[in-house]
């Protein structure tokens, strides 16, 4: 049991790194204060690489920023990440302004764009950082969510999918850590890299008609009937 003894080492401590100021594609700070009238939504939904790239497409995205979410170690890096002992997903945080894409629209987004029944995985990235996610900022948020999660396993449903294992959570509690440099915009970037996000091929609708016959509009979201 002796022969494979290791000399005892402590880790390299890792290299300490500046966030971009801009993004690459849209040109935009990549981190706050934000300019006034725009919103902030976090989402989670496998490889953070094609991800973000989902979201800086769409019009009415202002910015946004790979990083690491809902877990429990401050300032994670990469490699603590995907050894699964930290808790956190790869996340997006997606800032936008409301008069041009609604957050029921990013929902849709969202949903349309991975395949939220898988849990620890989307496609072949394995692993608990890659479970779905939405962490939100406000109670509209959280209401819209959860309506458009009801909506969308009806039509899951339909098609023959399993049960959606998307966690729903505040951001309260859950600080979102941006990744390192090279994460930032990787595939515009890198337009050859891997890319894990794919989604099931079911459509949503909006607005998000719920079970209790309420409906969550894409403007203002409420959770009266």
């Amino acid at each position: 049991m002796f022969l494979h003894r290791r000399t005892p080492q402590l880790p390299t401590p890792e290299p300490e790194f500046t966030v971009p100021s801009r993004h690459t594609v849209l040109g935009n700070p990549l981190l706050g204060p934000y300019p006034d009238g725009l919103e902030v939504a976090d989402f989670a939904l496998g490889c953070f690489w094609g991800a973000e790239r989902k979201f800086w497409q769409t019009d009415g995205v202002w910015t946004t920023l790979a990083g690491y979410q809902g877990g429990y170690t401050e300032n994670p890096a990469y490699e603590e990440v995907c050894s699964g002992l930290t808790g956190h997903t790869e996340a997006v945080r997606v800032v936008f302004d409301p008069k041009i894409v609604t957050y029921s629209e990013l929902l849709k987004l969202f949903w349309e764009s991975h395949d939220p029944t898988q849990g620890f995985r989307q496609g072949n990235d394995v692993g608990t950082q890659y479970r779905s996610a939405i962490y939100t900022h406000s109670p509209e948020q959280e209401a819209a969510a959860a309506a458009s999660r009801e909506a969308y396993q009806r039509v899951l449903t339909a098609s023959g999918h399993g049960e959606i294992t998307t966690e729903i959570l505040p951001v309260e509690g859950r600080t979102f850590w941006p990744a390192e440099t090279y994460h930032q915009q990787y595939l515009d970037k890198n337009p050859a890299g891997y890319c894990g996000i794919g989604g099931t091929g079911v459509k949503l609708s909006t607005p998000f008609e719920t079970n209790s016959g309420a409906s969550c509009p894409t403007g203002v979201t409420t959770t009266d009937g």
